[in-house]
């Protein structure tokens, strides 16, 4: 049972290094499911984080629908009860970022969480208030992590960032990217800031960030978080019109879902994938892939040449 605080139960578990960890948590998340959550360490502290979480964008956007925030509530719950952490949203999100508190504060705030959200403001000066009012909605005293969204004025927001880790009031920065764009300008980022964290899309289609983006990450000792693992809801809508080759099974998938997400957290330098979905039953769906073997060099290439070739 997880009965420690957050950081502090983070920051005793940093030290265990990469480990399997069940998602058991004393509010009652977790109390059937027996499966262990696959975690991979954050490099630079070892802090174990379950490689699938969760994203928001336009999922969460329904503003102050009560039905439809109880739905996503229930989305949230879902997630935290198969073993779920990492939570990642935005101020571009429309209400995405109050829905999420909304439905937080419903459920206790399961102490597993991991905040991470982004700074989105072409002005400078105008970050640390936009960071404010993430925290008032989201209903959090601190982020996990603060990333600068698709590297809108990065200079002067990591500035901002940095500071704001040094006196403790975020524990990780980092910086995103999506759609495969601006990579140059991320990986000079990255050579050239101490960064913890990097965003990036990835998935068995798009593999532009392995030749030079994820090696870089190794290098840079950067977790990385792919976004976009279904592109949009295209991949996962195209695949699904094909049946689920047999030989998913030889790395325990059962469902597309599982197929595509185990594929992107099978590379050993992604951290944490972030698929987002409206439904319970497609969350289960994309935490099954947190669970069990992951596939090999071999199995990977053979994921990528069949979704490519559907």
């Amino acid at each position: 049972m997880r009965l420690i605080a957050p950081l502090s139960r983070r920051r005793f578990l940093g030290a265990l290094g990469c480990a399997i960890a069940l998602g058991g948590i004393s509010s009652g998340f977790g109390a059937n499911w027996e499966r262990p959550v696959n975690t991979k360490p954050v490099p630079g502290t070892g802090e174990p984080l379950a490689v699938i979480g969760m994203g928001t964008w336009i999922t969460f956007n329904v503003g102050t629908d009560p039905l439809l925030r109880d739905e996503r509530t229930e989305v949230l719950r879902t997630f935290f009860e198969l073993g779920g952490e990492l939570i990642d949203s935005s101020p571009m999100y429309g209400s995405a970022e109050a829905v999420l508190g909304y439905g937080l504060e419903k459920l206790g705030y399961p102490p597993d969480l991991f905040a991470a959200t982004k700074v989105w403001t072409s002005s400078g000066a105008e970050g640390p208030s936009q960071v404010s009012e993430s925290r008032r909605l989201w209903g959090v005293d601190r982020f996990d992590l603060l990333q600068v969204h698709n590297l809108v004025a990065w200079r002067e927001h990591l500035e901002t960032l940095f500071a704001m880790k040094e006196e403790g009031r975020v524990r990780y920065v980092g910086i995103t990217t999506s759609h495969g764009r601006r990579h140059k300008d991320l990986e000079a980022i990255m050579r050239s800031q101490p960064i913890d964290f990097v965003q990036v899309t990835y998935n068995a289609v798009d593999r532009e960030v392995e030749s030079r983006i994820l090696p870089l990450a190794v290098e840079r000792n950067i977790a990385v978080i792919a976004n976009r693992p279904y592109q949009g809801g295209s991949l996962i809508n195209k695949v699904q019109r094909h049946p689920l080759p047999e030989w998913a099974a030889e790395c325990g998938c059962r469902n597309w879902p599982e197929l595509l997400l185990k594929y992107i957290v099978s590379h050993p330098v992604v951290t944490c994938v972030i698929p987002a979905t409206t439904r319970v039953e497609h969350m289960r769906e994309n935490m099954g892939a947190a669970t069990g073997s992951l596939p090999d060099a071999a199995m990977r290439e053979r994921i990528s040449a069949y979704v490519r070739d559907l």
